[in-house]
């Protein structure tokens, strides 16, 4: 097979498609990342926000080394 002038052998054309298949397998992986970010973002946003309790742990000043 003849790629732009050069010879290429069967190491060559699998070390080829392989490479494509490597791009092709990116492609869809941040595609799925994306998709996933934009749903999360859209879910957190209709989340109702959480308010604390009056009496609960969050009322007491911290206290300890972790202050």
């Amino acid at each position: 097979m003849t790629v732009f002038g050069t010879t290429l052998d069967g190491m060559q054309i699998a070390q080829l498609v392989g490479l494509l298949g490597v791009l092709a397998l990116w492609i869809v992986a941040s595609r799925n990342a994306r998709d996933f970010e934009r749903w999360f973002k859209g879910w957190s946003s209709r989340k109702p926000a959480k308010t604390p309790e009056k009496g609960g742990p969050s009322s007491h000043p911290p206290t300890g080394p972790w202050g």
